[in-house]
């Protein structure tokens, strides 16, 4: 169930009998030459829609406000200051707390937001909330074979084969083939003469061209494989989370109540 199709009404029904929300994170960024600045919000969501089709859940409409400071760089990047987008966060939270939504799910649809999404979550500790808040992590080895036994090259993390082909499966008419460099991406290492660095140059500094592997082995066929089976995967935890009942128990022991 999508929030924003549904009539003021229809909400109130649909939450008083399954108070439980998808709330996606993406970004609006670069994505080499060939796919659209909302590759991120737009494949999450289609992920989290996918997955409510399986394990019915209401499912928070597009949310493009993330952690994309390394990217302003380039055309078309919306990148917030770190405050505005952790206030931002907690706000839309609250909201849809607000509206009785008792368990909100966070899915992430870009690699720029983890620190920021784990800080949230992090965050909900200051104060006894009216919702407990389940951060979606992915990666199974079932996960990792899979995506290894379907993709072909070797370099993956942001307009790759992986990314492209789910882009292909999802929305075919915002994908530009001929649009991909010819040359095979790889690490830059320009920072490589410093070995266990961190800075927010880091991803720069390896990929200045904001493209990562080659996009050209990417097929809608290898998409679909790879989507669906993140949709199963989400579904099952969707079940997982509106089944459970200790996370709120932690709660309110950790609150002392």
């Amino acid at each position: 169930m999508r929030w924003e199709e549904c009539s003021a009404k229809q909400f109130a029904a649909y939450v008083a009998g399954n108070p439980v929300c998808v709330l996606t994170f993406g970004v609006i960024e670069k994505h080499g030459d060939h796919l659209p600045l909302g590759t991120d919000f737009l494949n999450v969501h289609q992920l989290a829609t996918r997955a409510s089709a399986i394990e019915d859940v209401l499912v928070f409409p597009p949310f493009y406000f993330g952690q994309i400071l390394e990217a302003k760089c380039f055309p078309g990047t919306i990148a917030l200051e770190v405050p505005l987008l952790m206030e931002l966060g907690q706000a839309l939270l609250e909201e849809i707390g607000r509206n009785g939504i008792k368990k909100i799910i966070l899915v992430n649809g870009h690699g720029g937001n983890n620190a920021f999404l784990t800080l949230l979550a992090q965050a909900q500790l200051a104060h006894k909330k009216s919702y407990n808040l389940y951060y979606y992590q992915p990666g199974s080895p079932q996960r990792t074979a899979l995506y290894k036994e379907v993709c072909e090259t070797g370099f993956h993390g942001h307009a790759c084969e992986c990314e492209t082909s789910i882009s292909l499966a999802n929305h075919p008419h915002l994908v530009d083939m001929k649009a991909i460099q010819e040359e095979v991406e790889l690490p830059h290492k320009e920072l490589a003469h410093l070995p266990h660095l961190f800075t927010g140059l880091s991803w720069y500094a390896n990929y200045p061209k904001h493209y990562v592997g080659d996009a050209k082995k990417a097929t809608a066929e290898k998409g679909r494989i790879l989507r669906d089976f993140d949709v199963e995967e989400l579904a099952k935890f969707i079940k997982a989370v509106k089944e459970d009942s200790v996370l709120a128990k932690l709660s309110s022991l950790f609150h002392q109540e």
